[in-house]
């Protein structure tokens, strides 16, 4: 027997596992194609958190990041916000490699596509990361704090998982996404702006992929069904951006009911019928 072929392939369970664990920043910026062995006894680890390498700085509360145009014409603001939407591609890739491991039972085409979501999410940090060195800052020069992490850890299987994340936060980015690369651009920043517009553009896929799969877990795409299934305590308020981008979202395969479902979301009626 050779010296390789003593060596085991690595599997993707570990090849997720490698990515949470990393030591240094550097290693988050990149991810090598996800291999094709899986473990041949697997173990489901929904206990798996990331590791945050210094000088990334994790607070309860992070500073509210300035957004309106006149802050936007400031090197700094542009590139604090660039800074916290790296820190949101950061948590959404370590999240769907999570899911791999979390769930080690879900089907093998699901797991695939979590890793190929996973992947796209490591290159836009990178984009992030790229502009905010662009504008003279750094990985690290801003706290941060895992919102996505403090809420989806706690999913109770692969069909909430895709609900919340997949047709709730990723379809909300749909519509972050069209503002921000606007009001970039109205700070006279292309260069961000089309970084934003990328990202956007390729998020869709993502939705799309949420969408198909949560059919698939629950047998429908029922609004009524996909609020049940989002993770508590979270809402539909959430998962919408100031105004809608409808025509993004139904491009990334939302069904329509959903769509309609989070538009009419109405919070204080929500808590009048929680007291009933």
């Amino acid at each position: 027997m050779s010296r390789q072929d003593e060596i085991p392939d690595k599997t993707l369970e570990q090849w997720a596992l490698d990515y949470l664990s990393a030591s240094t920043l550097a290693a988050r910026r990149v991810i090598d194609p996800a291999p094709e062995a899986v473990e041949r006894e697997p173990v489901a680890r929904p206990e798996v958190r990331p590791t945050r390498p210094a000088p990334l700085r994790v607070v309860d509360r992070a500073e509210r990041v300035a957004s309106h145009p006149e802050a936007l014409r400031s090197k700094e603001k542009r590139a604090a916000l660039l800074h916290s939407f790296a820190h949101h591609e950061l948590q959404a890739a370590e999240l769907f490699l999570w899911a791999i491991v979390a769930w080690p039972e879900a089907p093998q085409p699901f797991r695939r596509g979590l890793a190929k979501i996973a992947t796209d999410e490591v290159r836009h940090l990178d984009m992030y990361l790229s502009r905010v060195e662009a504008l003279g800052f750094a990985w690290g020069d801003w706290e941060v704090r895992d919102w996505f992490w403090q809420r989806l850890a706690s999913a109770k299987s692969p069909a909430h998982f895709v609900a919340t994340m997949g047709l709730g936060f990723e379809g909300a980015n749909l519509d972050h996404g069209a503002r921000f690369a606007a009001l970039l651009e109205q700070a006279g920043d292309r260069e961000s702006a089309d970084a934003v517009r990328v990202v956007s553009d390729e998020e869709r896929s993502h939705v799309a992929f949420a969408a198909r799969w949560f059919e698939r877990f629950t047998g429908t795409l029922d609004a009524a069904v996909w609020r049940a299934h989002l993770v508590e305590p979270l809402s539909p308020l959430v998962m919408r951006g100031p105004t809608m981008d409808r025509a993004s979202r139904e491009r990334a395969s939302m069904p329509r009911e959903i769509v309609d479902a989070i538009e009419a979301y109405d919070p204080k009626a929500d808590a009048t019928r929680a007291k009933r």
